[in-house]
């Protein structure tokens, strides 16, 4: 239950977010819930082989390199997801830092404390 609570809340924050970014784009909500399905899955899979390509770039930036990761997750969902554009590198991480902050918040807020 609380791995569906995760994928609404990020779908929501997601679809909320392509309506203040202009430069990403989903055709509608249920659009959202498949980019959220295909992050959940690209973060499970593409992401740990990128952090440990990335790892020596990341201890040199002290960490910011991981932003860059999270920017190309972003675009590799644009790719396999045909109802969603990112207009750029820049976009993507834009949105990624947004939707990370706030979805933190979201799920911080929707925990059942354990």
């Amino acid at each position: 239950m609380n791995l569906i609570i995760r994928l609404l809340v990020t779908a929501v924050v997601a679809y909320l977010l392509t309506k203040i970014l202009p430069g990403v784009h989903f055709e509608g909500f249920s659009t959202a819930i498949i980019f959220a399905i295909v992050l959940g899955v690209l973060n499970l899979i593409v992401k740990p082989f990128l952090s440990l390509l990335g790892l020596p770039l990341t201890i040199i930036t002290l960490g910011l390199f991981a932003l860059v990761i999270n920017a190309l997750i972003i675009l590799i969902a644009d790719y396999f997801i045909d109802n969603m554009m990112v207009d750029g590198f820049w976009w993507a991480l834009i949105f990624s830092i947004l939707l990370s902050i706030i979805t933190s918040l979201a799920n911080s807020m929707f925990s059942d404390g354990d």
